[in-house]
């Protein structure tokens, strides 16, 4: 199995971000974090500062599994903003690689790329104008393909079984998501 990124701009959603690291991770996947920065210390939008595991500089992504984007604002725009980035997305698109966005960047990263044009997606509330180009999913994770889009924080976790499922299968998804007490029925989160 090759290597997955999760790439961190300042600004990111720390939800999106560290537990679909998580959760791959529970799936026995290789997941690296990689600031698109020349700098490890990240700062999430919420202030959580996060020490990533690379640069974008430091890597060579020919052989990717996934290339993942958390949203978060200004993190989707910071993503957006990193040419080498927009061109690494289009590259791995362009062989059918697999890609990953969640809330915010969906809308400001991939549609404007042309990654999401005819595609299922989904997005943040908000920013479903910029998938025009796309067939907009109401769901919170839309799979389509090569692309897996969601609608934000409280989707991360569904978002990050749906790359397992996507890379490993149903079943590894589901053990992961016993392990961490998901259950096919809703449970109450309080009483």
């Amino acid at each position: 199995m090759n290597t997955s990124y999760v790439f961190l701009a300042d600004g990111f959603e720390e939800i999106e971000a560290l537990s679909v690291v998580d959760i791959m991770r529970r799936a026995e996947m290789k997941v690296v974090t990689v600031s698109i920065t020349d700098r490890k210390l990240v700062c999430g939008a919420h202030g959580v500062p996060v020490e990533t595991d690379t640069t974008f500089a430091d890597v060579d992504f020919s052989a990717a599994e996934w290339l993942i984007l958390p949203g978060g604002m200004p993190g989707a725009t910071n993503l957006a903003a990193k040419t080498e980035l927009c061109d690494l997305l289009k590259a791995q698109n362009a062989k059918g690689g697999n890609i990953a966005a969640i809330c915010a960047s969906p809308a400001v990263v991939l549609a404007p790329l042309g990654i999401l044009d005819g595609k299922t997606a989904t997005c943040y509330p908000g920013f479903e104008k910029a998938l025009s180009s796309s067939k907009l999913c109401e769901k919170p994770v839309a799979v389509d393909g090569n692309v897996i889009t969601a609608n934000g924080p409280a989707a991360a976790m569904a978002f990050g079984l749906a790359i397992v499922t996507k890379s490993k299968g149903e079943d590894a998804s589901r053990n992961v998501a016993e392990g961490m007490l998901l259950y096919s029925t809703p449970q109450p989160f309080f009483f």
